[in-house]
């Protein structure tokens, strides 16, 4: 199946301000792919380049196979777009205000879509009520309603479970695996770790430009490095001086009650790291890989000295 997303060296500037470095990019069709990045990384930029809202100032981009600069128009109309704030018409309902959006997609009968997502995303008790008294959790599920109705075969969400309370954002998780299900590509733009991991196939960190992309389980393993981490009931004499003379461990210190070492090839050398310690005096309780939380990830790269 071809790429729903495809670009090559696409940028932004804003005056002399770089705002997006050339950007090379590719979501498969189907996939679910989280956009990770502090405030100011440029991800709104990226997203309002890929949904034709902003021209890029160099490079090129195809979405759903139609060139962005000469089908920018086409894309906007079959792309959902959530952005960060709902953005509903705060007098009319959750039903007005869908089929307001539905007759500009120009659909022609779109009340038993709009009445299905309703129930789907629990507002089928408050449809017929103004937005403005709607919580921030359901006027931000109408608004991703709004993003669906055309039924684009890909959207775009913009930290869909910002200011939600928990039991909302569980909601609006499951319809992003909903989505993902459906076969739909999702492009999601999070501050929510935990999100990303969950429901996303891959993660890119950006912060102007990609700085690691791919599983979040392999960028755990890939920050990592080799670790292994070892519970011992006694230490014995000086474990850290006993491993620094093995040359494969490349790191070794204490962290919450457990030796961490870092290692070139774990599989083959973690009986060698037992049974020196063993020869020191010390008692090993238990030994298990370790590897970086995604939170970990993430705070490294963006902090990190590629800024």
């Amino acid at each position: 199946m071809p790429s729903a997303i495809f670009t090559r060296g696409l940028m932004r500037d804003y005056g002399s301000v770089r705002a997006v470095e050339p950007l090379d990019l590719e979501v498969d069709a189907g996939e679910c792919l989280g956009f990770l990045g502090p405030n100011g990384a440029g991800k709104t930029t990226v997203t309002r380049m890929l949904t034709g809202l902003i021209a890029p100032s160099a490079g090129s981009a195809v979405i759903l196979g139609h060139d962005l600069e000469a089908g920018a128009r086409h894309v906007r109309r079959t792309v959902g777009v959530l952005t960060e704030q709902p953005g509903l018409y705060k007098r009319l309902s959750a039903r007005e205000n869908l089929r307001f959006y539905a007759r500009l997609y120009g659909l022609s009968s779109p009340e038993a879509r709009i009445d299905d997502y309703l129930k789907r995303l629990d507002l089928w008790a408050a449809r017929d009520r103004p937005a403005a008294t709607y919580s921030r959790g359901m006027a931000q599920k109408v608004a991703i309603i709004r993003a669906l109705l055309h039924e684009p075969e890909l959207v775009f969400l913009d930290e869909p479970t910002s200011g939600l309370d928990v039991e909302s954002a569980l909601t609006v998780r499951d319809f992003i695996l909903t989505l993902k299900g459906e076969g739909r590509t999702v492009f999601l733009c999070t501050h929510n770790l935990d999100e990303a991991e969950r429901v996303c196939d891959r993660v890119a960190v950006f912060r102007r430009r990609i700085l690691a992309l791919g599983p979040a389980d392999q960028l755990r393993l890939d920050l990592s490095g080799r670790q292994v981490a070892i519970r011992l009931e006694q230490e014995g004499r000086d474990p850290l001086a006993a491993l620094s003379r093995l040359p494969f461990v490349r790191q070794a210190h204490f962290a919450a009650g457990e030796l961490v070492t870092t290692l070139d090839d774990p599989q083959s050398q973690t009986a060698d790291v037992v049974r020196v310690l063993v020869e020191c005096g010390a008692r090993v309780q238990a030994v298990r890989a370790a590897t970086a939380s995604l939170e970990e990830v993430y705070l490294k790269l963006v902090d990190g000295p590629s800024r």
